[in-house]
């Protein structure tokens, strides 16, 4: 018997108590939008905790990475960076204004041509996204290895379905 199939969790109490005063409405996506929503809590917060090992935010450890995955020199222009992290100009001025402070990523002038600009990663942050990134992926590694393989293979594949549609693509 599957130990889980009488758990009763906060979702499915407050469906129930739902379903009790407007029995004239489906209640069941709750049931998955419900606990997806508590999930990513649970899942942010201990992604998190890693990065601030690593003297990180989540904002700064996304910027990081982004540069990183970027591939020698490991640079981007401000605008591309906002783009592959999905915040605005005025948030990313900020957390490079915090990433340069700490002395992880340099602005400079892009070669060719100085009205534009370029942030690359210092050496300091390339050691740190590094280390970051391999405690993050042992990190995910243990939050997924919660479900089973058929489980994850089959999760990972409704989930990209569903992100598509969402998203358009």
């Amino acid at each position: 018997m599957n130990p889980m199939a009488e758990y009763t969790d906060r979702v499915a109490r407050i469906q129930a108590e739902w379903k009790r005063e407007r029995p004239d409405l489906d209640v069941t996506p709750q049931g998955i939008i419900g606990r997806l929503h508590r999930l990513a809590a649970h899942l942010t917060g201990e992604l998190v905790e890693v990065y601030a090992r690593h003297g990180l935010g989540e904002g700064e450890f996304d910027v990081l990475a982004t540069l990183r995955r970027a591939g020698a020199p490991f640079e981007r222009a401000p605008g591309d960076l906002a783009e592959h992290t999905m915040v605005t100009t005025g948030a990313m001025t900020k957390r490079l204004d915090r990433l340069a402070d700490a002395g992880l990523v340099e602005r400079r002038a892009a070669e060719g041509d100085g009205r534009r600009r370029i942030v690359a990663l210092t050496s300091a942050g390339l050691e740190v996204i590094d280390a970051a990134f391999t405690d993050h992926m042992a990190n995910e590694r243990r939050l997924v290895a919660q479900l089973s393989a058929e489980d994850r293979d089959t999760l990972e594949k409704i989930l990209a379905r569903w992100l598509a549609s969402q998203e358009g693509s």
